[in-house]
């Protein structure tokens, strides 16, 4: 029972309900068991600690320690003492004996963070560390046996990396025996409102204060990129918690301050759009239409939810002319008629030009624009070459 309770709460940290999130925390219950080394790619903040954790508690060597390591935080000259330990007077300062990380780790799960950051030649002693399972500590003349779960987790493209001769490709396919990525907090907005309740619980077990989020203030949270990923969030519910002790946020009545700039800028925009009906709402209104006509005329059924019914053929091809007429500004059908598909699709590629550039390039404030998911519109810009 103690050990299903282990698992449990490994998992119960990742959090969220969407379909993402989902099928990470399936991974990690497939992944967990294995001892197989586990490679975690994301951008800084997404949580990437949490998942190699995650899978450490659902591992059999959940009654093991688990050591996390920051390669880009400890100095290359002190990195390999940190790992694998030295003994009494190898170095000025080593005094006594030492043991690293990997002989700390025994039994349990080493977490590598930002392994992208090592130097070429720790790569290749970490290499040999993990094809040999011994380590040599600086200054000893033997190896040490080690039993120990290799985790790592890096932000930056290891493969470009290597095409850089910034990593050695043999250590990265010695460490991408199973891959995990987490994606950014901007890919699954639907999971902010839980996230938010989480963190302000858990601010509310130290000061008692609980904190709730005004519905517009919500809406901006929902709309903004979050660089920082859930990081960011955490902090931001931290900072209202000791700000607003159980009282209700109102990001417009918060200091600027106070406010990240990415989301003030947000909040400004939305204000200016709240004077007048501008180009980013029609853009959206546009976009809404054609992804429901163009879709009914491939043959997928169009998506419910969004107010607007497509029973027939013969209504789709109407509705088809008052979004054409509604997108280019004209009111007249040609008499020789038009090549439907053809058209829609020029007119989808125009408002992806037009909402990149509103943009300023930004790929997730274009999603929001045209109301699509981040994924699918990166799809779109390679489908029409617009990189």
């Amino acid at each position: 029972m103690e050990r299903i309770q282990e698992k449990v709460l490994g998992l119960n940290k990742i959090i969220g309900l969407s379909p993402s999130i989902k099928a990470l925390r399936e991974l990690i219950k497939l992944l967990g068991p294995s001892d197989s080394t586990v490679l975690i790619v994301g951008e800084s903040g997404t949580g990437k600690e949490l998942v190699a954790n995650a899978l450490h508690e659902c591992s059999e060597r959940a009654s093991g320690p688990f050591v996390p390591v920051n390669c880009g935080a400890i100095p290359k000259d002190l990195l390999e003492s940190e790992l694998f330990g030295h003994k009494r007077g190898s170095f000025t300062g080593a005094i006594s004996d030492r043991k690293g990380r990997f002989q700390l780790a025994d039994k349990g799960t080493l977490f590598l963070d930002e392994i992208g950051d090592m130097s070429m030649d720790l790569q290749v002693k970490l290499l040999r560390v993990l094809q040999e399972r011994t380590v040599d500590p600086v200054g000893s003349i033997g190896s040490i046996p080690i039993d120990v779960r290799v985790v790592a987790a890096t932000h930056q493209n290891i493969e470009a990396l290597i095409d850089e001769g910034r990593f050695r490709k043999d250590l990265y396919y010695r460490l991408n025996i199973m891959p995990i990525e987490v994606g950014p907090l901007a890919e699954r907005a639907e999971d902010i409102p839980l996230l938010i309740e989480y963190f302000s619980r858990q601010q509310a077990k130290v000061l008692q204060a609980p904190i709730s989020i005004s519905p517009e203030s919500m809406r901006l949270l929902l709309a903004y990129d979050w660089p920082g990923n859930v990081r960011e969030l955490s902090n931001l519910v931290d900072r209202y918690t000791a700000l607003y002790a159980q009282q209700e946020v109102d990001l417009h009545k918060v200091p600027a301050s106070m406010v990240p700039s990415g989301l003030r800028k947000l909040m400004e925009g939305q204000e200016s759009q709240n004077r007048t009906l501008g180009e980013d709402e029609f853009s959206r209104r546009v976009a809404r239409k054609l992804d429901h006509v163009v879709t009914h005329l491939v043959g997928t059924p169009a998506r419910n939810g969004e107010g607007i019914d497509i029973p027939s053929r013969d209504s789709a091809i109407d509705e088809i002319q008052r979004v054409i007429n509604l997108a280019q500004g004209g009111p007249d059908f040609p008499d020789e008629g038009v090549e439907l598909k053809q058209h829609l699709l020029e007119i989808e590629q125009r408002l992806i030009k037009e909402a990149l550039s509103k943009a300023q390039g930004n790929v997730s404030k274009t999603a929001r624009l045209l109301s699509l998911r981040r994924t699918t519109l990166i799809e779109k810009i390679n489908k029409y070459g617009m990189q």
